[in-house]
């Protein structure tokens, strides 16, 4: 699985990316908001957070700049049913994660379906799939309100889209806060998983 890729663009389009890592060019699919923050253009060094998504067909590589998007994609296909990687890549392109976010936790469907490529069936079913079952509207919710920090909320959501109920990963980066309480969040993430799987 290649997780994250650093090195420098030679190709740059608004959704895609090639990277040459030490002599390789990967192709890597970005949504707008990624190559948005990047700056990316022809040279430009980057650092990706990156998901390989294997199909029969095609290994296609996904590209973002920050923990919070891929999260957040992969939560949406992992999640939601009905949702793959192009629609995941739409709302990522359609929306700032924050308001994607709010969105959910409002249960803002008419926003969410504004969305090239979602309809309003579609934004129900994440608004309800991602209330409901995973527990995330009410990590970001406490993270709005200031009740836990940034980087726990972000902790807290990475475990979630890695398939760990809401409540087992707050205690469990709770536990890494009691020994750490200015921990960054890939700390959390490695000593909370320690926790779950100890």
């Amino acid at each position: 699985m290649i997780a994250r890729l650093r090195g420098k663009v030679l190709e740059a389009y608004p959704n895609r990316l090639v990277v040459d890592v030490q002599g390789v060019g990967y192709e890597v699919l970005v949504p707008v908001s990624t190559f948005d923050r990047l700056h990316a253009a022809e040279g430009v060094a980057v650092d990706l957070r990156t998901h390989l998504h294997i199909r029969e067909t095609a290994h296609t590589l996904y590209g973002f700049a920050t923990e919070e998007e891929r999260d957040v994609f992969l939560m949406l296909i992992d999640r939601v049913s009905g949702i793959g990687p192009a629609i995941a890549m739409a709302v990522l392109s359609g929306m700032p994660v924050a308001r994607f976010k709010g969105c959910v936790v409002e249960g803002n469907t008419a926003e969410l379906s504004r969305i090239k490529g979602l309809g309003k069936k579609t934004a129900e079913r994440i608004v309800l799939e991602l209330k409901d079952k995973v527990g995330v509207a009410e990590t970001w919710q406490d993270a709005a309100a200031g009740q836990v920090s940034a980087a726990a909320a972000d902790a807290e959501l990475a475990l979630i889209a890695l398939g760990y109920k809401q409540v087992d990963a707050r205690k469990a980066v709770r536990k890494v806060l009691e020994t750490d309480a200015n921990a960054a969040v890939d700390v959390l993430v490695r000593g909370a998983l320690r926790h779950l799987q100890g």
